[in-house]
């Protein structure tokens, strides 16, 4: 259930992670990761032409890059983290198509529906992270004591919300919460950590 997927992608991936966000924030990224796989594996993907799992991988644990420090913080988070990931993919020579698959995902990651419509990575990338909110619970209710155990939250809601708000874009007017918002920026206000939690 643990076991990660390896190769010169994963080991890119990781180390730009690694070097940028938090481990509060990597540990979120990964367990995203498993449960994008329990996800897909609920839905009978994992035979999917279209499934990789080291490019889900790699969607998923840089996802966030848009909140370290490499980040410009002109647009918005989502958008600086999947052109930092394709930088990170190109530079290893990874093929265009695929550098493309993992920056739309990454770039749509936050976004309710339209994920769903888009190719397979970019919805169970969306899928795996949401789920680490809480969302479909019940796929992976019996996973969540291991990888829990594995990868701590240790804070991370905070440490998230507190790097999303500092790497804003320009100030803008406030806005109305929507449900693809983890936090409002423009007011600063803070996401919850889901009820099933641990901080």
């Amino acid at each position: 259930m643990l076991a990660l997927p390896a190769g010169p992608l994963v080991r890119a991936s990781l180390a730009a992670a690694r070097a940028a966000v938090q481990p509060s924030v990597l540990n979120h990224s990964i367990r995203g990761f498993y449960w994008a796989r329990l996800f897909a594996a609920h839905k009978d993907l994992l035979n999917d032409a279209d499934y990789d799992e080291e490019l889900l991988f790699a969607a998923h644990v840089m996802h966030d890059l848009g909140t370290g420090p490499d980040a410009p913080g002109r647009l918005r988070f989502e958008m600086e983290g999947a052109d930092l990931a394709a930088a990170v993919l190109t530079g290893i020579g990874i093929p265009a198509r695929d550098v493309d698959r993992v920056w739309e995902a990454i770039a749509l990651h936050s976004t309710p529906q339209i994920p769903e419509r888009m190719g397979l990575l970019t919805r169970l990338t969306y899928e795996g992270i949401w789920m680490d909110f809480g969302k479909h619970f019940d796929l992976a209710a019996r996973e969540q004591e291991q990888i829990h155990s594995a990868y701590p939250r240790l804070g991370w809601v905070r440490h998230f919300a507190d790097e999303v708000i500092a790497h804003d874009p320009a100030p803008r007017p406030p806005r109305p919460p929507t449900p693809s918002l983890t936090i409002w920026r423009a007011s600063g206000r803070r996401m919850e950590s889901p009820p099933w939690s641990v901080a």
